[in-house]
């Protein structure tokens, strides 16, 4: 699969190690929801173009609450629309993956599919975890990335398993994409400290039960599970691609252009 879970490299843990773990949560889901919402009115079909949009619409509302409890976490006044629309692409915690562009819809999808199983098994450990106000969202979003879970895969058997063009296009964004899901698994010092704060989550055993339910699809996919290789990290600590510069210019373009604006 994707090799064991590794630590990321060691830096100076941030002041706020909570606050820190929330952003990753908010961030990982403000930009896969923008990237969605890029395909409104772009979809193969018009059930699907549907279908994106009010995904985005929940991974948008899942990262309102973790980045107001980041807000709330640091104690800076800062809220949500502060986090989302006034921090620059270094402040972002997002992993990589998130980020890269849609591509064609085959790459759409299994960028969805491969963050969706992580985000359900994330979730599911997090709702009981020893912080109340993030075992609450967590609770909460579980059920929404349940159902996306179910729509991106049901979409991974249909390319895979379907035209010899749908199918390469499928392969071939899984192939691409992979390289990334290891940042998912990442362990650094923002993991150990929220851990003493009751917030646990055993990486190692969420790995292997990740590639369990991603080995299933793609295999009833007619798919072919990428060769191991090394991760592509750095969104975690900030360093992030191209991609995310241009996609938040994008974003915050209003909230810039008129800045305190109330709607």
């Amino acid at each position: 699969m994707t090799g064991p879970t590794v630590a990321a490299p060691r830096e100076t843990p941030p002041a706020n190690p909570l606050a820190e773990f929330l952003l990753r949560l908010g961030d990982d889901r403000l930009v896969l929801g923008h990237r969605l919402s890029e395909w409104c009115g772009h979809a193969p079909i018009l059930e699907e173009d549907i279908a994106l949009a009010n995904i985005a619409l929940d991974l948008v509302g899942q990262a309102s609450a973790f980045l107001a409890a980041a807000g709330e976490a640091e104690g800076q006044g800062r809220t949500d629309d502060t986090l989302a629309y006034f921090r620059d692409e270094r402040e972002f915690r997002n992993a990589l993956l998130v980020e890269r562009p849609n591509g064609d819809f085959a790459v759409t999808i299994l960028r969805q599919f491969l963050f969706d199983a992580w985000s359900v098994l994330l979730l599911d450990a997090l709702k009981t975890c020893g912080y109340a106000p993030l075992a609450a969202i967590a609770a909460k979003a579980l059920k929404e990335a349940t159902y996306h879970l179910r729509h991106s895969s049901e979409w991974v058997l249909r390319l895979g398993d379907g035209t010899d063009e749908s199918h390469a296009r499928a392969q071939r964004a899984l192939d691409d994409l992979w390289r990334f899901t290891g940042e998912l698994f990442q362990t650094d010092a923002v993991d150990e400290a929220v851990a003493g704060m009751g917030i646990r989550v055993d990486y190692a055993a969420l790995r292997s039960r990740w590639n369990d339910m991603v080995s299933d699809v793609v295999k009833r996919a007619t798919l072919a599970l990428p060769a191991d290789q090394p991760a592509a990290t750095g969104g975690r600590r900030g360093r992030h691609s191209e991609y995310l510069g241009h996609m938040l210019a994008e974003m915050q373009s209003v909230a810039r252009a008129h800045p305190g604006a109330t709607w």
